[in-house]
């Protein structure tokens, strides 16, 4: 039986390998390497801070990135600390936000704010992909806060369940079991979505793309890092 993750791996490891020192480079000053932070962890910070504050994601996103400027010359930690850091930092400004009542009806981003899409994309597999990945964070949106959370940091964000639960102020168990039950809920959800889009390509599509993503992060958040 082939391995599907053994293919990717190289490439990973390569990625890391590159990444490794954006966080350090930042810190000594290199505009390019703080730019490169930002692109890797902006649209998973973004996505996080959507089903938090809805419409007002960007402005959140905004105001923690003026904080993780400010502050990074006090930050210890390789990449996978500095994306556990910063989605604290998104919380607590998207709780702030919230406390000063400054909340609007939560309804999804504009997709144009959460994909980045090249210009040599398939004008179609994109189209799907923007679905799909709004359709999403919709159904995301609609679990309780703590399961949406656990679901986002580890799935969206890309924390293991230690680093998740530091965001949370939660145990790694307890972020684990909210993952898991807020994926169910999901699965759940998505299985009675389908039969609605039997009579579109397109829909249907769109619902099998959605299923197959919310697929893989289930896996990723069962793995006990």
């Amino acid at each position: 039986m082939t391995d599907r993750g053994a293919g990717t791996a190289p490439l990973l490891a390569v990625e890391k390998a590159l990444s490794e020192g954006w966080v350090a480079a930042a810190q000594a000053g290199d505009h390019s390497a703080f730019a490169a932070l930002y692109r890797e962890t902006q649209p998973k910070l973004l996505r996080y801070a959507a089903v938090l504050v809805g419409q007002d994601a960007e402005d959140v996103t905004a105001e923690a990135w003026l904080q993780i400027a400010r502050d990074l010359h006090r930050f210890s930690g390789d990449l996978d600390s500095f994306r556990g850091w910063s989605a604290t930092i998104v919380r607590h400004r998207a709780m702030d936000h919230l406390r000063a009542g400054a909340r609007r009806p939560v309804t999804p981003v504009e997709m144009s704010l959460l994909l980045d899409t090249p210009a040599d994309t398939d004008t179609e597999s994109a189209a799907v992909e923007r679905s799909s990945t709004s359709a999403a964070l919709a159904l995301i949106a609609t679990l309780p806060r703590e399961q949406a959370e656990a679901v986002l940091l580890r799935a969206v964000v890309g924390l293991d369940a230690a680093s998740a639960g530091k965001v949370l102020g939660k145990r790694a168990g307890a972020v684990r079991v909210a993952a898991h039950r807020g994926l169910k809920t999901l699965a759940g959800r998505l299985d009675e979505q389908q039969p609605l889009s039997r009579g579109n390509d397109m829909d249907r599509r769109r619902d099998v793309t959605t299923s197959s993503a919310l697929a893989l992060e289930g896996l990723r958040c069962d793995v006990d890092e």
